[in-house]
């Protein structure tokens, strides 16, 4: 593949992951919340939980950190995960009328799980670049640290040192915090997201 060939093709994933990340359910939340679709505002709730590990992503690729494409990887696999792991919130969710907010949150949530479950195929080839300090260095992986730089660029200050801080202090959290919803939490509370 060309360099430019990738490079579209990365840049592309970016605008993407704005969109369905970010932009879209953003738009989703918000009028779940007018329309008190309680079922919907609650998975969004915790599908933005899981999605802040693309921030940290976004942050770790900033300060240049090749480890950055190991949390990328697990974004991708965990958000399809989140969309439709709650057996309550999906019968809920089914459970309500035709309506366009359940239409455009079904729709959003198919298109997402099938965006970040091929971009999590697209991401095992990529992630070599954080096993080989040599690898990384190369215009394959260094492309998709692009966007990121670009991003910080025009909308962040400070250096590049200080988002890799915030970044790797973010994914401890977020692994903390992971661990123990795995370890304590799912036992007791199983696939249900209301907590007793």
């Amino acid at each position: 593949m060309s360099q430019d060939l990738l490079q579209s093709l990365v840049w592309m994933d970016y605008r993407l992951a704005v969109l369905f990340a970010v932009v879209l359910p953003l738009i989703i939340l918000i009028w779940a919340t007018v329309k008190q679709s309680d079922a919907i505002v609650q998975l969004l709730i915790i599908y933005w939980r899981v999605a802040s590990l693309l921030a940290i992503t976004v942050f770790l690729m900033i300060a240049n950190l090749p480890m950055s494409f190991i949390p990328a990887l697990a974004a991708h696999i965990l958000i399809p995960i989140a969309l439709w792991f709650w057996v309550d919130l999906n019968e809920e969710i089914d459970d309500q009328s035709r309506r366009p907010l359940k239409l455009a949150f079904t729709s959003w949530r198919w298109a997402t799980s099938i965006y970040f479950g091929l971009g999590a195929i697209a991401q095992l080839f990529v992630l070599r670049c954080a096993f080989s300090k040599s690898l990384f260095q190369t215009p394959f992986c260094q492309v998709w640290l692009d966007p990121p730089k670009l991003f910080k660029a025009y909308f962040l200050g400070y250096t590049p040192g200080f988002w890799g801080f915030l970044g790797i202090l973010g994914l401890i959290i977020y692994v903390l915090y992971l661990a123990n919803f795995v370890v304590f939490r799912l036992n007791k509370q199983g696939r249900s997201a209301i907590q007793n």
